[in-house]
């Protein structure tokens, strides 16, 4: 059953789902990313720093975004998950680079991850 008020939204700029469930959707005046881990759609190859790997998550994140005409700046709310908490400062530099004034708010977790150092999925408010 396919539901007319919510939209998926695919692009080959971010890594394609890995189960049942859609880079994001859209639904009226907002979108939702799934959670996006590391990968370089391109490549599949994965950072091994916490850095990179926020940097990769991140452009993985405006690709779905801009297949919408959305930038980072339309973003309300991200969560982060991060495998090891004491990554957050290194974490939280490379984060600070996509984001400007007002912030985001931001719920930041320790989560046990399958061989990548964070995901991150966010909920962006847009023009219908």
């Amino acid at each position: 059953m396919t539901d007319a008020t919510k939209k998926a939204i695919q692009t080959t700029d971010a890594p394609a789902p890995a189960g049942p469930y859609s880079q994001g959707i859209v639904s009226g005046d907002l979108l939702f990313t799934a959670g996006f881990g590391p990968q370089d759609p391109a490549t599949g190859a994965v950072a091994e720093n916490v850095a990179d790997q926020t940097r990769q998550v991140l452009r993985n994140i405006q690709a779905v975004l801009a297949q919408h005409g959305a930038t980072l700046d339309h973003v309300l709310k991200s969560t982060v998950h991060l495998a090891d908490l004491a990554d957050f400062e290194e974490f939280n530099a490379a984060y600070r680079e996509f984001f400007s004034e007002p912030y985001p708010v931001r719920t930041t977790v320790g989560s046990q991850l399958a061989n990548i150092l964070v995901e991150i999925d966010v909920v962006a408010r847009i023009a219908k």
